[in-house]
């Protein structure tokens, strides 16, 4: 599990989101690509933070870039700063200022072809013993 963070970005979950759904599920680079023409300011951060989890599956698990794709891609909201804007006949009224907790996990398309394997070759093997047990 190859996984990077990006804590107290400052701009709403509702629009990082928007950008963070566009990449989700396709493979590391495409994902980039999508991420270098999308004209949204969320695309810059998440591009860093994209490359930081390659960077990170490189160095501490030995993967290339060819065969990652990302499995998930989660934003949640952070810390709301309040702020107050005056108003008529001496009011005020809240601004909330929000932040957005990014993260982002990747996995190997060759991991996940072993696993589809194994369970194949269990699957293939109970079925022989099935139609042994017919006869």
């Amino acid at each position: 599990m190859i996984t990077a963070k990006l804590n107290n970005y400052r701009q709403s979950p509702r629009k990082v989101r928007l950008i963070a759904n566009l990449v989700k599920g396709k493979k590391v680079d495409d994902a980039l690509d999508i991420l270098n023409f999308a004209g949204k300011r969320a695309s810059l951060p998440l591009k860093t933070l994209i490359e930081s989890a390659i960077s990170n599956a490189k160095s501490n698990f030995n993967l290339d870039k060819e065969s990652l794709f990302i499995k998930e891609f989660r934003v949640d909201g952070g810390a709301i700063l309040y702020r107050r804007m005056p108003r008529a006949r001496g009011t005020a009224y809240p601004i909330r200022k929000r932040t957005s907790h990014v993260s982002v996990e990747l996995e190997s398309r060759e991991i996940k072809d072993v696993k589809s394997s194994k369970l194949k070759k269990t699957k293939s093997s109970g079925d022989k013993e099935k139609a042994g047990s017919i006869k």
